[in-house]
């Protein structure tokens, strides 16, 4: 096997005691716990399997509900706004964020089923842009380029990502984080870190785990927002929690989670979702990743069925939203 080498931030601090940096042989990361890098033969055999849940696919014709209302841009509240998919809109202590904004169809044939409840042009006053990964369905070029027109943001993301979307993006400020790395010098007394979640990156079949893939945590004041990008299941969660303990809110992918052995090492479904948010003792959990692109065998309205039926669970104590894209949900 290649050398590993260990790379991060070296102009950021690191929050876990004795981490050494990323892994990474030749120019692909890997995850020290779990290497897994993608593989095509999984999307051939996906490709070319049976599809026990078609029918019920084909007839299942429920939509997410979208708010057509732009009134949250001018609202001085501290708030959590779904635009879709992994999108956030998030306003705490003043500062305006957007998380993974991809607002088309991507790639030009994977359709979006929801609508934004805006324009992208009514966006004016954000400042940092949260990325992820580089995955096509978390960053895309077209949307951050028509967010960047009116919004001269600072993207926060892994390393090697701000790199590519600099190209993009003439005059970018940008800083590329390792795991366990807080960004410096943030608006409105923000701290926002970039932590572990067990996925891959790519946007080419050459380019394969070159970029990193993350989670983030965002600290405004006594609050603590984790938003987890893309995840399997896995241990990373109480790992976090013990760096963090006390979060307030977890939005946590739940869907394109079949079929198990194309989807289980690198999303979440429903109920691996409400696991994670248990493991990293969070008190309210919003769902994402769900009734906006249909990237995988689940029927659309799975994961919000079986999200509507757990918020009646007695056994759990979480507070399980599901909000309508568009809806504003007040900080408190």
């Amino acid at each position: 096997m290649a050398d590993i080498k260990y790379i991060r931030n070296e102009k950021l601090p690191v929050i876990l005691e004795g981490w050494q940096g990323n892994p990474q042989t030749g120019k692909r990361f890997f995850d020290p716990q779990k290497r897994f890098s993608g593989s095509f033969s999984k999307v051939l055999k996906w490709q070319t399997s049976a599809k026990p849940k078609a029918t019920e696919k084909k007839a299942d014709t429920w939509r997410v509900k979208v708010i057509k209302d732009k009134k949250f841009l001018s609202g001085k509240e501290d708030c959590i706004v779904w635009l879709g998919h992994a999108s956030f809109f998030m306003r705490i202590n003043g500062v305006q964020i957007i998380t993974d904004p991809v607002f088309y169809t991507l790639g030009g044939f994977v359709k979006r089923y929801s609508e934004l409840p805006c324009e992208v042009g009514d966006f004016k006053k954000i400042d940092y842009v949260l990325l992820s990964h580089g995955h096509r369905d978390h960053c895309d070029r077209r949307s951050l380029k028509e967010l960047y027109a009116n919004n001269k943001f600072e993207l926060l993301t892994g390393l090697n990502i701000g790199k590519l979307v600099s190209g993009w993006l003439p005059g970018l400020k940008y800083q590329e984080a390792g795991w366990y790395q807080p960004y410096a010098d943030l608006k409105g007394g923000l701290t926002v870190s970039y932590l572990p979640a067990q996925h891959w990156s790519n946007r080419y079949p050459w380019d394969l785990n070159e970029t990193l893939w993350g989670s983030m945590m965002i600290q405004g004041g006594p609050k603590q927002i984790f938003f987890g990008g893309d995840s399997g299941y896995c241990d990373y969660p109480k790992q976090i929690s013990e760096l963090f303990p006390e979060i307030d809110i977890a939005m946590i992918g739940v869907g394109a989670y079949t079929p198990d052995f194309m989807m289980q090492d690198v999303h979440t479904s429903p109920w691996e979702a409400l696991d994670v948010v248990k493991d990293l003792d969070a008190r309210t959990f919003i769902p994402m990743h769900y009734g906006t692109y249909d990237l995988a065998d689940e029927p659309m309205g799975e994961p919000f069925r079986l999200l509507n039926s757990y918020k009646n669970d007695k056994s759990h104590k979480i507070d399980i939203r599901l909000p309508h894209i568009g809806e504003i949900l007040t900080i408190s």
